[in-house]
Parts: structure tokens; sequence; C-alpha cells
């Protein structure tokens, strides 16, 4: 492993007029920068399906924003934000978290934590599908009465329980109805309406993210349909999305950065489709898919070579561990393919904290479709692992012609 990677390696200065943050009015009307070949092409994100050809393939992060910004009050009138993190009790499986009636414990972030001393009940105005947004039928909504109650410090968070007497009620139903979308900490705004639209990816279906899988931000349904008439495989994959994509590098050495663990849910069908069609060109739309790929490969290898906790997919492992490293594509596939068959399983869920490093080799995905990233970030690091060097007269390009950086802003096709 590479030890001499610092911080300077991926930072550059980013104006704060290049940030944007508000969404375009159309999704599909963002810049795209391509760089193929060493060479930089500047294109609108409306023509990604005339830079592909049918040998390509898609795989898509489906993962949904939550409603993880809860704004509370204590008795005494205090402002207490509560951003939820990952589900503890009495599941840490994500989309059976959400599908839970009378209490849930979550890791959560709190701020102004010194002013929540006592539980905090917070009323939620609960509407029938049909009435929803309608006040004229206000009468047949109903009020359930949730109680907050802060406990143990778990790191740089808190343990919160949730509990309600109403079992008809969903931990998901109830923070749909009062939570709050959660922007990147560097929008400094409220989410308005359009953000529950447009900090959502048209095909999000899985929830668990509390930050959208945003190079997926940018498909509209007239793009999905052009590439689906080119022929163009599109598959999902979901991996859900922690607040640890946006913690900078502060440590010097790029080794001494912990890697957040996130969740990731991968179907056989996926799992087949890759051993059946490692001739095609796939490509990640988005980083998170990227890791998760890999994060495939890797679970696969162990698999493989019959390695303890196949199914959690460590920080450095691939690169410590070099029986892991020397593993075809076909052999990982094939043995995670067989473990499906064995175990009688459609769909396996798997926790990942790669680390992927300016000089990792990518065996699965060949290409990515992602914005401009922040400075100092483990994105760029990923950046890096595709681009090397270039990466930085990749951005150049960017500041110096007018593309929108970060989570509402530009795109690039890395082939």
């Amino acid at each position: 492993m590479h030890t001499n990677i610092t911080l300077s390696n991926i930072d550059y200065v980013l104006p704060n007029e290049k940030i944007a943050f508000f969404p375009l009015e159309n999704r599909d009307q963002s810049k795209l920068l391509v760089y193929k070949d060493k060479t930089i092409i500047d294109a609108n994100f409306a023509d990604l399906p005339d830079l592909l050809d049918e040998n390509c393939a898609l795989i898509f992060n489906d993962s949904k924003v939550i409603h993880a910004r809860l704004l509370l009050q204590n008795q005494y009138d205090a402002k207490i934000e509560v951003f939820l993190l990952e589900p503890v009790y009495p599941t840490r499986d994500i989309a059976l978290a959400f599908s839970q009636t009378g209490v849930v414990a979550w890791k959560c972030f709190i701020g102004n934590a010194k002013r929540f001393r006592d539980a905090i009940d917070f009323d939620v105005m609960m509407q029938k599908a049909e009435c929803s947004g309608e006040p004229a039928c206000s009468p047949n909504n109903k009020t359930i009465k949730i109680t907050a109650e802060k406990g143990d410090r778990v790191g740089d968070a808190f343990l919160v329980t949730f509990m309600w007497e109403d079992e008809t009620v969903t931990f998901a139903e109830w923070l749909e109805a009062y939570g709050k979308m959660p922007l990147p900490p560097y929008i400094k705004r409220e989410a308005n309406v359009a953000d529950e639209e447009r900090y959502q990816t048209i095909y999000a279906q899985q929830q668990g993210s509390v930050a959208a899988p945003t190079a997926g931000l940018h498909f509209s349904e007239s793009v999905l349909k052009s590439l689906k008439n080119k022929n163009i495989a599109l598959k999902n994959i979901t991996l859900h999305v922690g607040a640890g994509t946006f913690k900078p590098i502060i440590t010097d050495s790029i080794l001494d950065h912990e890697m957040h663990q996130e969740q990731m849910v991968v179907s056989r069908d996926v799992v087949e489709f890759l051993s059946k069609n490692q001739h095609k060109k796939i490509i990640a739309v988005g980083t998170t898919v990227a890791r998760t790929l890999e994060s495939i490969f890797i679970i696969g290898a162990k698999l493989y070579l019959n390695m303890d906790a196949p199914f959690q997919v460590k920080q450095f492992e691939i690169y410590e561990h070099l029986p892991l490293q020397e593993i075809s594509v076909e052999n990982a596939l094939t043995a995670l393919t067989q473990y499906f068959e064995e175990s009688n399983l459609f769909e396996i869920t798997a926790a990942t904290s790669l680390m992927i490093l300016p000089h990792y080799r990518h065996r699965i995905a060949k290409g990515l479709i992602t914005n401009f990233h922040q400075p100092k970030s483990t994105l760029l690091l990923l950046i890096s692992s595709y681009l090397g060097e270039e990466w930085r007269q990749v951005y150049e390009h960017a500041l110096s012609h007018d593309y929108r950086f970060l989570s509402y802003g530009d795109s690039n096709l890395y082939l």
C-alpha cells in the first residue's frame, strides 16, 4: 500500500461562487465534462446517450434520501436539531428499521445537545393519502405523539430513542411527515419545496440515505428513455449514503483517516448480470456505485478464499491482503453467484468502509459519471483512482469554463 499520500494530493481552491446552491430548472440541462483518452470535451448532460453505445451498461444507486433532520423544542423552548445517522434498535437493517412500530433507536448527531436532557414530546400530524395537501380533509387526519430520549454518547454522536403508542403508524410514515430533507452542510439555507423533488433521483426506491447519490440527480425520464432505446443496460444496486460522505480529511496522511461504514444491498440479478457481461463497459453512476461494485468484487474474492466476515468490507483489507488482489473478477463473481444459489437468496445485505485510493485498480467499473467534489475529500481520492494526477487538469478546466460544483452542480463522464 502506498504510504506517501498526503492531504496536498487532493487539495485545490474552490471559490464560493463556483458552488451550486440551487438546482437548475431542468435536471438534464447541466453541463457534462467528458474526459476520454486524456482529452476534455464540453457537452450537456442530455447528450449522454449519444456518447455511449450498446456495449456500455450503467449501474445506478437507487437509495432514497430520508427526512433525516428533526427540529425539536424542549420544555424551555430551546431549539434542538436531531440528525439521524443509522438505526441501532431493534434492528440495524435500514429497511427493517423503517417498518418498525412503537419504538426505534438511532445513532444521531445532536445540535444543542446540552439542552437535550429530559425526554422531549412532539406531535406529528398524519394525513391520509387522499387528503395530502388538502386542508379541507383535516378532520380525517390524526395526530400522534412522539417521545424522544437522548441516550449514551457514541463517538461524536448520541443514541436517541423514539417511542409512540400508535401501532398502525410506522417509523417511516411519521418521519416522512415530520422530518426535513437533509441538504449538504455547505448549503446554508433551509430545504424548500423544490428540494423535496430535486435532492432525490427520479429512480430512488430504497429509503435509507442521509445524502443524495448526486451523480444521479442529472438523469431525466427523457435521458433514461434514450439510453434504453440504444439498448444500453440499466441496473440498480443500493448503497445507503451516510453523513460521513461529507466528513473532510483532517489528518495530513490520508491513511490516518477513518472511513465511514455504509450499508449496501445487492441483488442476485445484478451479480449474475456482471458475471455474464464482463465484456461490457460497466459505468458507475456515482462514487457510491463505484465503491459498491468494488465491494462486490471484494466480497466475492473473500468467499472464494473462504475468509472470515465476507460481508464486512474493511477500509484497507484489499490493499493489505495480497491473495485478495490476485483473485480474478470471474472467480470472485462466480463465488458470489454460488453463494446466492446455495443459500437460496435473492439479495444480500453487507457493510462497506472501503477507501479507494489513487493507485486502486478498478475491477468492475471501467467508467464513472460523477459530480465535482469538495477539496480534501475521500471522493477526490476515488476520482484520482480513475484520472491519476490528471484530475487537476480536469478540475482547472471546469473552474475556468463556468462549471458548477458539488451536489447541485454539473457532471463529469470519465471513460
